[in-house]
Formats: structure tokens, C-alpha cells, sequence
């Protein structure tokens, strides 16, 4: 049985960039792994960290991460994702950051990337996946750019990577470049979605404390979405609705059939 293991950012990065993917190959009866990086909880937050979540409507006293890690269990539930990991790392606004540095380069003083290959690599050989969803980083969240610049490290098969457009930044910025650490010469490849999407969709909304902001409420997550997988179809010269990868020219067959 084949393995995908799709490794997010934050608690919801898969869900709107690739869900549609992440929903067709476990169709197809692949085992899926999904691997969220920053989920760290902390206690009595301040500063920048706690606005993030007041501006949500969430008083301080509740434990934000542990909120957020429940909408993705259920978001993993209604998938059918087999193997679901939360990284013990914490969010930017968590390691300093603020509203004013979050899109810029990373911090010399954030040491992050050491954590995230030690969280990551032990997965990666234990998995042995045979196809890894990684972001490209557009939009340029520090959070994101850290573990597109821990990758490398990790000895991922290019043939078996494909670099998803994050999603809602591509939806925002849709002409963004990915992080110069993404390797060039790749070529887009576009992933019929149009059945998946109701389950993207449903997916999607199981963020509940993510979607008033990201998208402007649940009622607007498909048509948003919709119109998006449209554009990103039409844009490679498909109908219907698509994820776009970046990828290799030279995909296994196996990895090949089941995005066609």
C-alpha cells in the first residue's frame, strides 16, 4: 500500500491547500499521513501571541493550540487521514515574532530549523513515504520558511515531492514566487479536484477558529475555493477545478497515475 505524507505548517495549511489531494489518493487507497509542525500550547500567552487569538473572539483564558488541534482531528476524522501527528513546536507569535515581522525573513535569533529536522526526519524514516506534500512558502509566513528551509535536510526524493501553493496567501497573491530554497526548474502540475471539493470544503470549515479570518466566514469558503480551483485549472490550460503542484518532470508511474 502506498504512503502520502503531507506536512503542514500550522493546523489547517493542508487542509486548504491540498485537501482535494489529500481526499483523491485516499480514495484510491493510499495510507495517509498528515504532520503538523507548530501546535505547541502555551500557557498565559502575551503580547502578539495572544492578540492572535482574541482578535478571533477567544478569551485568553482558553488554550488556543489545544482548540485549533481539535478542529484538525476532526478535519482528519471526516478525511480518513491514518496516521495524524502534532509537532511540539511552537508558532512564531510564540518565538518572538509580531505582527510586523511575521512575512519578513527569518529571524537570526529563531533557531527553529534544528527542531523541526529533529521532529521530522525520525517520521520521514519511519514512514518511508512514497509521495511528501510540502509547502512552497508563498506569502513568505516565517513559519512556512522554515520548514520549506529544513528539507533539505531531510534526504525527500525530488521525484516524490510535490510543492503545494499555500493557500489562502495564493488565493490573496496569486502571482507569489515561492522561497528561493525551493528547488528550480520544477513544473507545475495540475490535480483534478472537482469531486473532491465539497469534501475540501467540509473539510475546511471544521477550522472554525481560522475561517472568519482567513476567508470571511464559513458561507464564503466554497464559493471562495471554487472560483480558485477554477482559476488555478484554466491557468494550466485544464477545466474543472485544480491544485496545482510544483514537481519534477520525472514522476514514478505509480505517483503519476494516481494524480491523473
Amino acid at each position: 500500500m502506498s504512503t502520502a505524507l503531507f506536512l503542514s505548517p500550522h493546523l489547517d495549511d493542508v487542509a486548504f491547500s491540498c485537501g482535494g489531494t489529500l481526499a483523491r489518493l485516499k480514495d484510491q487507497g493510499w495510507t495517509v499521513a498528515l504532520v503538523t509542525c507548530f501546535t505547541r500550547s502555551v500557557p498565559h500567552p502575551t503580547g502578539f501571541a495572544l492578540e492572535c487569538q482574541t482578535s478571533k473572539g477567544i478569551a485568553p483564558e482558553v488554550d488556543y493550540m489545544a482548540l485549533r488541534r481539535e478542529e484538525d482531528r476532526d478535519f482528519a476524522t471526516l478525511m480518513g487521514v491514518d496516521r495524524l501527528v502534532w509537532g511540539d513546536l511552537p508558532e512564531a507569535p510564540h518565538r518572538g515574532y509580531v505582527r510586523q515581522t511575521l512575512f519578513t525573513p527569518p529571524s537570526r535569533e529563531d533557531t527553529i530549523e534544528g527542531p523541526l529536522v529533529d521532529m521530522l526526519a525520525p517520521l520521514v524514516k519511519e514512514l518511508r513515504p512514497d509521495l511528501v506534500f510540502v509547502p512552497q512558502a508563498l506569502g513568505s509566513h516565517v513559519d512556512h520558511v522554515q520548514l520549506v528551509r529544513a528539507l533539505p535536510s531531510l534526504g525527500l526524493e525530488p521525484g516524490r515531492t510535490l510543492w503545494y501553493r499555500d493557500t489562502p496567501y495564493a488565493v490573496r497573491q496569486p502571482h507569489a514566487e515561492p522561497d528561493d530554497s525551493v528547488p528550480s526548474g520544477l513544473k507545475p502540475l495540475a490535480v483534478n479536484v472537482t469531486a473532491e471539493l465539497p469534501r475540501k470544503v467540509a473539510g475546511c470549515n471544521h477550522y472554525r477558529t481560522q475561517v472568519d479570518f482567513q476567508f470571511g466566514g464559513a458561507r464564503a469558503v466554497a464559493p471562495t475555493l471554487d472560483a480558485f480551483h477554477r482559476r488555478e485549472a484554466m491557468a494550466q490550460g485544464r477545466s474543472g477545478c485544480a491544485e496545482v503542484f510544483l514537481s519534477t518532470d520525472r514522476l514514478p508511474p505509480d505517483v503519476w497515475s494516481a494524480l491523473q
